[in-house]
């Protein structure tokens, strides 16, 4: 009887992180933001975040405040790839995927179009 109690537990843990996430996006003016609800496609998280940078510097710099306000939540330390050249950076942070484009980068591998729920309801970037 205590699973749906979990479930909702681990979708309020989800959705804090996700906020977290989105607010320390906004702080460090990451530009473009889109989130996927991913739950049901994929088992590696709940949500996918998607946003762009406009240089390596700026990548670089949402990346690291994004990993320090996740530590401070308490959401423990996320795994990072892709920082020493912040072209692409991915942060994963369990529940919450986080990918960190430069524009020209984004635009090539266009992830909101392979992940989106719908043919119709595509979010698509163009930069």
């Amino acid at each position: 009887m205590s699973t749906p109690l979990q479930a909702s537990v681990s979708t309020d843990l989800a959705a804090n992180l996700l906020d977290t996430v989105l607010t320390s996006l906004d702080d460090s003016k990451a530009e473009d933001v889109v989130t996927l609800d991913i739950a049901g496609k994929s088992s590696l998280a709940d949500h996918m975040v998607i946003v762009s940078g406009r240089s390596h510097r700026h990548v670089g710099a949402i990346a690291e405040h994004l990993q320090k306000d996740l530590k401070a939540s308490g959401a423990g330390k996320a795994t990072v790839e892709g920082l020493t050249t912040c072209d692409w950076v991915l942060i994963d942070a369990g529940d919450v995927i986080v990918h960190i484009f430069r524009p020209e980068v984004r635009g090539f591998y266009n992830l909101e179009k392979m992940w989106a729920p719908e043919a119709d309801e595509t979010p698509q970037y163009i930069g």
